[in-house]
């Protein structure tokens, strides 16, 4: 993995490996929301509509800080998003210690910890990843996913283990001081932004020119010449876009609800947090695997996959009634669980290019997170109003089943309709 040309260790797998425990973490913490809603519940004597109601503004508040992280990385650095994001994240965390309504408890754990994990998020990691990689940017995108699911099976058992031994305000203080000690020295001593041309097998600089400069002979669509609003309008965007928010509505429904919904169907917290965490944890050598297969195959067609097979697995979800069939499920779910994220951000680079894939990510991604405020606002407003999760797991099968069909649509190509250019423009304009 970690081999260049040259025989010798390509740097550029150093910043996958940091990022990926960073997204560990990061990404751990907000999808870990499930051993913190009952304590929480009990502890501010709030409905679960209303709790819901704070988790679903705080996924809002994490969408919408993504086209900020997006922003913030394009036009200043990865270094200086990171370590602001850890700033906001550690103050949070010490605000919502000392939450006592649920308006403190909205501000600090909805929002502004949510603002702060946005930034420390994959959206920002990845257009420094995308930029390292060219030849094998699908398997390094795809090595980040690892740190997305190793964040939901290493946080969920674990934080389920800190609360029930020290409650639910010490395990976020706890969080705070891991975070900060990890993205601090990440941001100063591994992410570096001198990318080595052609460092990771890939034509290099002069080469990647001449063959552009070929390309504008003989043609005059070129979606690398886009502006962010032409990308906007692009169908291949939309699609995307529906495909992320599948993921995030049914995601986040499982993080925020899935552990409350295997209780109230009769299994344990501890249980529960292992059935959950052990789909995270099925899903890493599952995100080695698919990382590869994104490089041979065409990405659209394991995207559409991942979200059919997925959306089954919801539906079974909710069926099943005891241990071994629970971590049966769990087991398989795992194998779909990883890639969609990978796929989508590759194949944004793919069709756009990696100047504008950071922007265009983010607000992709922002999709993701206004399906995860549905989701969360659903879930606990589904089972107060009707008593039962199939209101919410339900909709999460067939908007899965859905997004699958839309991602198989998805183009090999982005067609865009330019003016012709002459031959002597096209060499100039290069």
């Amino acid at each position: 993995m970690g081999e260049s040309v040259k025989g010798e260790r390509y740097y550029g797998w150093n910043i996958v490996i940091a990022a990926a425990v960073l997204t560990l973490i990061t990404v751990g913490m907000r999808m870990s929301i499930g051993p913190f809603f009952l304590p929480m519940l009990n502890d501010f004597d709030m409905s679960r509509t209303n709790l819901s109601t704070i988790v679903a503004i705080g996924m809002f508040v994490y969408g919408v800080g993504m086209p900020l992280a997006g922003y913030m990385e394009k036009h200043l650095s990865t270094r200086f998003v990171l370590l602001t994001g850890a700033l906001i994240v550690f103050i949070s965390c010490l605000w919502t210690i000392s939450a006592k309504t649920p308006m403190s408890l909205l501000l600090s754990f909805g929002i502004f910890l949510s603002l702060g994990l946005a930034l420390t998020s994959p959206v920002t990691l990845t257009p420094i990843i995308s930029r390292w990689f060219t030849k094998r940017r699908g398997q390094a995108l795809f090595y980040l996913s690892t740190g997305s699911m190793a964040g939901i099976a290493v946080m969920n058992p674990i934080m389920t283990i800190l609360i029930e031994a020290f409650g639910w305000q010490r395990s976020i203080l706890l969080f705070a001081i891991v975070f900060v000690l990890l993205v601090v020295p990440i941001a100063l001593f591994i992410i570096r932004e001198d990318v080595p041309d052609g460092g990771d097998g890939a034509p290099t600089l002069k080469e990647q020119q001449e063959k552009r400069k070929q390309k504008a002979l003989l043609q005059a669509d070129d979606s690398s010449d886009l502006t962010l609003k032409e990308a906007v309008k692009t169908l291949p965007f939309w699609q995307i876009c529906i495909g992320l928010f599948a993921c995030g509505y049914s995601m986040n429904l499982l993080g925020s609800h899935g552990i409350p919904m295997l209780v109230d169907h009769g299994f344990t917290e501890m249980t529960a947090s292992f059935a959950i965490g052990l789909i995270g944890l099925v899903a890493i050598p599952s995100t080695i695997v698919l990382g590869k297969l994104s490089d041979q195959l065409p990405r659209r067609n394991l995207l559409a996959l991942i979200y059919f097979v997925r959306g089954i697995g919801f539906l079974f979800l909710v069926w099943v009634t005891v241990v071994f069939q629970l971590y049966v499920i769990a087991f398989i779910a795992g194998f779909v669980w990883a890639g969609s994220i990978a796929l989508s951000s590759a194949i944004l680079s793919d069709l756009y290019g990696v100047r504008l894939v950071g922007i265009l990510y983010g607000w992709a991604y922002l999709s993701h997170q206004v399906a995860a405020t549905a989701s969360s606002l659903l879930g606990g407003w589904g089972y107060d109003r009707f008593n039962t999760h199939w209101v919410s797991f339900g909709s999460a099968a067939i908007i899965l089943i859905i997004a699958s069909f839309v991602s198989y649509r998805i183009p090999e190509k982005l067609q865009v309709k330019k003016k012709a250019v002459h031959k002597e423009e096209a060499w100039t304009t290069l």
